[in-house]
């Protein structure tokens, strides 16, 4: 039983092919296709709305040389929202909950960041490392504190990310269990755990957008500190 709870965090498979890449490619189906007018229905026009309001709160704490991330910004906060809002559906898969592909995204990102800074700015950069006016003796231990500290930060990224659609997908399962079970055996309780279940979900969708945008806002952080 056991077991099962954690069956659904496993990419599917056809003739012995991973699917995670298709369910990583298949939200990108719902984003609106070129076209040669500006506004085709209002479903693209709440799309446009929406992909320009996300554009404006990641490009706030960024100066005009950060804007030049903002594609990369946005299609990213874009694509995480969709693929966690769809993991939600019954019967699909979520990629985002695996650690490795979530790292992918993190990594990268994280070490262009990084890069950026000590080109443009190096002594600024390194200048984190060692906050001014520190104690002699303390110089050797907050380097090091400061540069582990700044090591982990992809790492939380993806583990945030990870813990926290992992942990959703795992009670939403538990407690839909639960309300199966108990519906024979004790109805009033199996509806009360039902209603439960829906409220759960209801915060499993929140969840799942502010993850989404948590895991891009400090990306941009990150991008502010070193630009």
């Amino acid at each position: 039983m056991n077991m099962s709870f954690f069956d659904q965090f496993a990419s599917p498979c056809l003739l012995g092919i991973p699917l995670i890449l298709l369910s990583m490619l298949f939200p990108t189906l719902l984003l609106p296709s070129p076209n040669n007018r500006w506004i085709t229905n209002r479903f693209s026009t709440l799309q446009l709305w929406f992909i320009n309001l996300i554009t404006k709160q990641l490009m706030i704490p960024l100066n005009k040389n950060g804007h030049k991330w903002a594609l990369i910004l946005t299609s990213l906060m874009t694509l995480l929202l969709l693929i966690n809002l769809l993991g939600l559906l019954p019967y699909t898969f979520t990629p985002t909950t695996q650690l490795s592909m979530n790292m992918a995204l993190a990594f990268p990102l994280w070490l262009a960041t990084l890069i950026i800074g000590l080109r443009n700015q190096p002594s600024i950069s390194l200048g984190h490392l060692l906050p001014e006016g520190t104690p002699t003796p303390l110089i050797p231990a907050l380097i090091l504190i400061e540069t582990t500290s700044l090591l982990i930060r992809p790492l939380a990224l993806g583990v945030r990310l990870t813990a926290n659609l992992t942990a959703g997908h795992l009670l939403i399962q538990l407690i839909s269990t639960a309300s199966t079970v108990l519906l024979p055996i004790m109805p009033t309780i199996s509806i009360l755990t039902t209603t439960i279940l829906l409220l759960l979900t209801i915060l499993e969708v929140a969840v799942a957008m502010i993850q989404a945008y948590v895991f891009v806002l400090l990306l941009s952080l990150y991008l502010q500190e070193n630009i």
